[in-house]
């Protein structure tokens, strides 16, 4: 529902600003005082077409901004939210049982012809393109007025209206149709997608399984390609390493027979100066230590005389073959590595990613055969599901037809026809096989036409209330604006306009711009624009009042004789608001 909305710059209204409460609330008038601006004010709150020269004389812009407090489930919640908007959590202060609100500013700006201030939306604080206005109203409130009818305007609109209408039974169905529609969808897909490019997948998996057996053959190892260019550099330098590991040998453990050195072994050294320490007299501590000490060494320094042998053993002997094998390996790896890498673990990741998409394109024949008979089964099950909804929304429309035909006869439309038509079609789409349009015959003997066309706006806007007032436990939104719902009626007609509108607002927010006491008389809470001229400084300026007690009385006086002043005017109005009961 809108908790409040404020008017600045717009028409003749220099500034307002109202709180609005749930029920039905009426704004009433004298002629020109400026109560269409609320429909006006509405309108581009929910992303009409802004037009400048609305903007008050004087003024570089105008500003509309409402107050919305919706249910958390509320279409408009996810919108707002992915704008960007902020949105706060009101606190339930009411019974245990009451839903707690979320609370959502939205505000329009439109600039003056000819000003520098430009025009502009926002949502919950947040710029916000125009188009999401119009977005965020379709689950806010919907506008009938006398040139504009904003709601169940469109096909999918109004398909989803007779649908809600039919209640959960419709709604069972739909979801199970929804989920079979979805599947032959997703497998029609996939078996046009085989057998379109069937030359292509067959192509596609000669040449994987080609590039998988290429990689399976090479055997590849991570980290092997690193491994292959140390190895060959091992070999290209074997005899300097021989080399070098020979004579460190030699210095530590000592020449063979055959070669002779100038200078002792490394490890016989340590030894001889260990025994030294070891004979000195007294067994110095500090001598012992280092005698100690020089053991550990030569333990060490025998460990790698060990390893340095074994290093020197370990060097290929036929390392010319050894070389061309490590480099044609390396060649090998550096090949898969610049198709499928370009690292090697690359590789291997590569050939597990495809291993699946190949045994698919393997599988394709079986598949082709398995979902050909899928579809079948799918399309045989989309069908019944469609058929089943056809005849759910056949009768769904017939009784919303009934209901809204007795409605507008009881609001001075006696000769006028609803009609719900449920027309099929032959292919099934997403929400069935159906093309719903919603019908008046405004008298017998014309044919049904769509909405809007063939009647006159307050004629339309009376088939919207009625049309609104049966749909209202089924597919409510939170608020409804009527614009001279009433136009071209008056006495009991009239009254029974006010029921109704007070009907509806029992289920949900209704503000109604009016000019029939009639209608006044049943609202919850009540509105008046006034108008004040200033001849001399060539302006007329229009405000709000909230209208209780004898205030009232005397805005409905006026509505009823022209002026308040009537006594009798009075009294009719005290009697049009005790016998304004739904």
């Amino acid at each position: 529902m809108i908790e409040y909305l404020s008017i600045t710059g717009l028409g003749v209204i220099a500034e307002a600003s109202v709180d609005l409460d749930p029920g039905f609330t009426v704004v009433t008038g004298e002629t020109g005082a400026g109560k269409t601006m609320v429909v006006t004010a509405m309108n581009l709150l929910l992303g009409a077409r802004a037009d400048a020269g609305a903007v008050r004389h004087g003024d570089p812009h105008a500003v509309v901004e409402a107050g919305f407090a919706v249910s958390p489930d509320n279409g408009a919640i996810p919108l707002a939210e992915e704008a960007g908007a902020v949105l706060d959590t009101e606190p339930d202060d009411g019974p245990a049982t009451d839903e707690q609100k979320v609370a959502l500013v939205v505000s329009r700006t439109v600039g003056a012809a000819g000003s520098s201030s430009r025009s502009r939306a926002s949502a919950g604080g947040r710029g916000v393109p125009v188009a999401l206005l119009s977005d965020l109203g379709e689950h806010l409130v919907a506008v009938h007025g006398q040139t504009d009818q904003l709601r169940l305007k469109s096909p999918a609109a109004q398909r989803h209206a007779v649908d809600a209408f039919a209640g959960a039974p419709l709604a069972a169905v739909m979801d199970r149709y929804r989920q079979d529609f979805q599947s032959w969808q997703d497998a029609r897909s996939e078996l046009e997608e085989i057998t379109a490019h069937e030359q292509d997948r067959a192509r596609e998996a000669e040449n994987l399984q080609r590039a998988l057996e290429e990689i399976d053959v090479a055997e590849v190892q991570a980290g092997e390609d690193e491994q292959v260019r140390a190895l060959i550099q091992r070999l290209e330098n074997v005899e300097e390493l021989r080399a070098a590991s020979g004579g460190a040998h030699a210095h530590l453990s000592g020449a063979d027979a055959a070669d002779t050195f100038d200078t002792p072994a490394a490890e016989v050294l340590v030894e001889q100066a260990r025994q030294l320490l070891l004979q000195a007299p007294g067994d110095d501590p500090e001598l012992m230590a280092l005698a100690g000490r020089l053991a550990e060494a030569g333990i060490i320094l025998a460990d790698i005389s060990a390893e340095l042998a074994g290093f020197a053993a370990r060097l290929d002997d036929d390392a010319a073959s050894a070389l061309d094998t490590a480099q044609s390996r390396l060649a090998e790896l550096n090949r898969l590595m610049r198709l499928y890498g370009p690292e090697l673990q690359d590789v291997l990741d590569w050939a597990e990613q495809h291993r699946p998409r190949l045994e698919e394109l393997q599988g394709d024949t079986s598949r082709i055969e398995e979902l050909t008979v899928q579809v079948e089964r799918l399309q045989e099950q989309v069908r019944a599901g469609a058929d089943e909804l056809s005849a759910l929304r056949a009768a769904a429309a017939e009784r919303l037809s009934g209901a809204v035909t007795e409605e507008l006869h009881a609001l001075s439309m006696p000769d006028a026809t609803f009609h719900a038509r449920v027309q099929p079609v032959s292919e099934c789409g997403p929400h069935g096989a159906d093309e719903i349009a919603l019908l008046l015959q405004p008298h017998a003997g014309s044919d049904p036409r769509p909405l809007g066309k063939g009647a006159s706006g307050g004629e339309l806007s009376r088939v919207m209330l009625a049309l609104e007032v049966v749909l209202a436990e089924t597919d409510p939104v939170p608020t409804f604006v009527f614009d001279e719902v009433d136009a071209g009626v008056g006495g009991e007609a009239a009254v029974q306009i006010g029921r109704r509108l007070a009907r509806l607002a029992q289920h949900v927010q209704v503000i109604v711009v009016t000019h029939l006491p009639q209608v006044a008389a049943f609202a919850d809470r009540h509105l008046r624009v006034t108008k004040a001229s200033d001849a001399d400084a060539g302006v007329t300026t229009s405000g709000v009042l909230h209208l209780t007690g004898e205030d009232r009385v005397e805005e409905l006086a006026r509505m009823l004789a022209g002026h308040a002043g009537s006594e009798t005017a009075r009294d009719h109005a005290r009697e049009l608001l005790e016998h304004s009961v739904v």
